[in-house]
């Protein structure tokens, strides 16, 4: 649902043609009411836009909160679509000059296309100034959860979650098969595994091998890379995917491939992995904390109870215990009569403490705040699911160790060439040195850096 404004002026939307590679035809404005006034109190109506309904039903919830901590009244208009669709109706309508939302969703994959040129910054408003304006807030958000959303130190969305990954596990089967659940590395962990496999065929990791969908491929191989202390891209977007760490990560792997202790499979969610999980072929896998939601039990809720969570095992040569994978930030577009509403009702909905407790409880997505992991609303939290573990204690334990995700515009290349080479490492059709080594040549063709 749109509401339609006049266009901005066109000398603003001729100075962003070339951030698009939209052409003379086209030119992208800065998306408000040229002459609108700002509106600073009174009743609001907010566009919002998401891709989740959790994220609404969220949002919905805070009305009440953010209407007694600001001078609005807010009432939400929110329109629903595809994580990449948003991105690509919101540069569109920016580019019309009309029809933007207010307040928008960005899948943290999609971002990316933001980051091109000068996008973010004229599209977007920049939340440094409203972050140094909260006293202590700065210092409290996580700096590895800005990252993803942020330009030259610039932040233009607040992220939903710190997706820390870990290992997810069949208790009952661990047991039966007599693998310690406290291994210590990943080392020892492939050499139980093996032996696992031969006895039972069973698997304790998982790779995706769908060539339809480079971003699963890719999120295989990236977590535990990112775990390693590798990464793709450092913060200015300079590749950096051709490491030692990186090449370890890969022969791990695929040797873990041919062992057994390593199964693929099509995709994360669908069929195939369900039978897996269903017939005791996959028993434990490292994946973000959210996939307990979105893929454990929509595929097997009969095994509630049966399943636990653990950080990472270590890799011998080094890296930390986890690693984050996914998250959604929320960004303000600027230049608009709601801007300062929309700004206002993201601070003292998404930012405060009992917000970030109540997106927790609501939503399942951890904090953002460093001091909201010490609330003992969150530390007593226990899972039915996984046989009543208190996991937050397990995720504050974590933290210090989540990484940063730096990303770059050139992001889709990257994760195209990349998943077609893992692919060709999973078979044994290059190996794990000459796949990462093609990798980096063919992105620095395309992307020409």
């Amino acid at each position: 649902m749109y509401t339609p404004m006049p266009p901005g002026p066109p000398t603003r939307r001729a100075l962003l043609r070339g951030a698009l590679g939209l052409g003379t035809a086209a030119a992208l404005s800065a998306c408000g009411d040229a002459g609108t006034t700002p509106r600073t109190s009174g009743d609001v109506t907010l566009s919002l836009w998401t891709h989740d309904p959790g994220y609404e039903e969220f949002f919905v919830k805070g009305v009440p909160e953010a209407d007694r901590a600001t001078d609005f009244r807010y009432h939400l208009r929110v329109t629903r679509s595809g994580p990449a669709d948003i991105v690509t109706k919101l540069l569109a309508q920016a580019v019309a000059g009309r029809g933007t939302p207010d307040l928008v969703g960005f899948e943290i994959g999609s971002f990316p296309r933001l980051l091109r040129g000068d996008i973010s910054e004229r599209l977007l408003h920049d939340f440094t100034p409203d972050i140094e304006a909260v006293p202590g807030l700065k210092d409290d958000l996580l700096p590895a959860r800005t990252a993803p959303f942020s330009k030259d130190g610039r932040v233009y969305a607040f992220d939903s979650d710190t997706p820390m990954v870990v290992y997810f596990y069949r208790d009952d089967l661990f047991d039966q098969y007599k693998i310690p659940a406290d291994v210590g590395t990943w080392e020892e962990f492939a050499e139980a595994g093996a032996r696992v496999y031969k006895d039972h065929r069973a698997s304790l990791c998982v790779v995706s091998t769908v060539g339809s969908d480079p971003g699963q491929v890719v999120q295989s191989f990236q977590m535990l890379l990112y775990q390693r202390g590798g990464a793709f891209f450092d913060a200015d977007g300079k590749l950096l995917l051709d490491s030692p760490e990186a090449e370890e990560v890969l022969r791990f792997l695929c040797e873990g491939l041919r062992t057994g202790f390593v199964i693929d499979v099509a995709d994360y969610y669908g069929a195939a992995m369900q039978t897996a999980l269903k017939q005791g072929r996959v028993i434990g896998l490292p994946m973000a904390i959210w996939y307990k939601n979105y893929g454990l039990v929509p595929n097997v809720p009969e095994q509630k109870g049966k399943w636990r969570v653990r950080d990472l095992p270590r890799f011998t040569k080094g890296g930390g215990v986890t690693a984050a994978l996914g998250g959604t930030g929320f960004g303000v577009v600027r230049d608009k009569a709601n801007t300062r509403a929309a700004t206002e009702f993201l601070l003292k909905t998404w930012l405060t403490h009992d917000g970030q407790v109540r997106r927790f409880t609501e939503t399942g997505y951890l904090p953002t705040r460093r001091s909201v992991y010490d609330d003992p609303r969150l530390g007593g939290y226990t899972d039915d699911f996984c046989g009543g573990q208190r996991l937050f204690r397990l995720y504050r334990d974590l933290l210090p160790d989540v990484p940063p995700f730096h990303q770059s515009p050139d992001q889709s290349i990257l994760y195209d060439v990349l998943a077609g080479n893992l692919l060709r490492a999973y078979r044994g059709d290059m190996t794990p040195r000459q796949a990462l080594k093609q990798t980096a040549a063919d992105y620095r063709d395309q992307a020409g850096r």
